[in-house]
């Protein structure tokens, strides 16, 4: 087996040990509290997590393109939900071709978009939830009468079957004060199951409650009312998550790194910048190197600062980063390098990468 050393960089390298551990500890979490979970796979964009997540317990799949959908349906995912809107001709007729390979959900919020799937989908059966806005402010309907509006207007095209609603509570990702935080998603997804129940009231199905995500995953699974969550990022972890969601989990995916220049005692440069690792969320965090001062990433390089001088690290060595984001990394890379014990265990291709259509 191929060790860390040995691999070329810069290189997304995931430890399967933690990985396979967070997914285990995010599948009983959802099952102590009675929720399912449908994993997102826009961060991951991979099978290989996505089957893992499923064989732990995951009901099905959420991803936010419908490439990435298409991807899920070739592998032989059945159970996908878009947690977003597919609009145009284009698109809908990708969406409706898609039905023949997976029982693909969508997620509606206008009676427009409604009337052009209904009309695409006429012979076959295309399940779809209602998304509410609950607090975030982007898209979906609003909670309570214009939901229960927008149900009706779905009743009325039988090559439609409306399953449920969906939201997402992300305005409470980023509150520190845990009480504050939890009275939040609690406030926000409360809207989310008022408004199913009202829709259950007026005869409509409401199999599924869906909404939550990494950076409420503490609160979201304790919520009444609630079916699933689609908790994704935490199995891998990152800055961001970390210190800016106060979510703990131990890191699984980190981005190994050369040293190829070391211009003076306090500087180091390597071959990794903002085309192989994103700073936009939080900035990364090497590991084992002397106290840094400051981390700096160009198209192709980052330049570390160090508090001292130092020899360390040399021209050649390697240095492994936390991400700063999971989400806006793993789709700059073509392959994760899955690692075991500190030797190559696989490599799997990020089949999602691109998938932005």
């Amino acid at each position: 087996m191929i060790p860390k050393v040995d691999i070329d960089t810069p290189a997304l390298l995931i430890d399967l040990d933690v990985l396979e551990a967070n997914i285990a500890h995010v599948a009983q979490s959802c099952r102590a509290h009675g929720v399912n979970w449908r994993p997102h796979f826009k961060g991951h964009k991979t099978l290989e997590i996505a089957k893992r997540q499923l064989a732990a317990g995951a009901i099905g799949i959420t991803c936010a393109k419908l490439g990435e959908a298409e991807i899920l349906g070739a592998a032989g995912i059945r159970d996908i939900l878009i947690a977003n809107q597919i609009v145009g001709d284009t698109k809908i007729a990708r969406l409706v071709r898609l039905l023949d390979a997976a029982d693909v959900i969508v997620s509606v919020d206008s009676p427009e978009n409604i009337a052009a799937l209904a009309q695409a989908a006429q012979g076959k059966r295309l399940r779809v939830v209602m998304e509410v806005n609950t607090g975030m402010n982007r898209a979906g309907v609003e909670p309570g009468e214009p939901a229960l509006a927008l149900a009706a207007e779905i009743a009325k095209h039988p090559s439609l079957h409306l399953v449920g609603v969906m939201g997402w509570e992300a305005h409470a990702t980023s509150i520190a004060d845990p009480v504050l935080k939890e009275k939040t998603v609690a406030a926000a997804i409360s809207l989310l199951t008022a408004t199913a129940a009202q829709c259950r009231k007026a005869g409509h199905d409401m199999q599924i409650v869906s909404c939550g995500g990494t950076g409420t995953f503490l609160y979201c699974v304790k919520q009444p009312g609630v079916t699933e969550v689609q908790v994704g990022g935490a199995v891998l972890s990152d800055e961001h998550y970390r210190g800016h969601h106060n979510v703990n989990m131990p890191v699984s995916l980190t981005l190994l790194a050369t040293v190829t220049s070391r211009p003076a005692p306090t500087r180091v440069i390597l071959d990794a910048g903002r085309k192989t690792m994103s700073g936009d969320a939080a900035t990364p965090r090497p590991l084992n190197v002397s106290p840094v001062k400051d981390v700096w990433l160009s198209a192709e390089h980052a330049r570390l600062e160090l508090e001292a001088p130092s020899d360390a690290p040399r021209v050649g060595d390697r240095v492994e980063f936390v991400l700063g984001y999971t989400d806006t990394t793993v789709h700059l890379h073509e392959e994760i390098v899955a690692m075991r014990k500190g030797a190559v265990e696989a490599v799997w291709k990020v089949a999602g990468r691109g998938k932005i259509k």
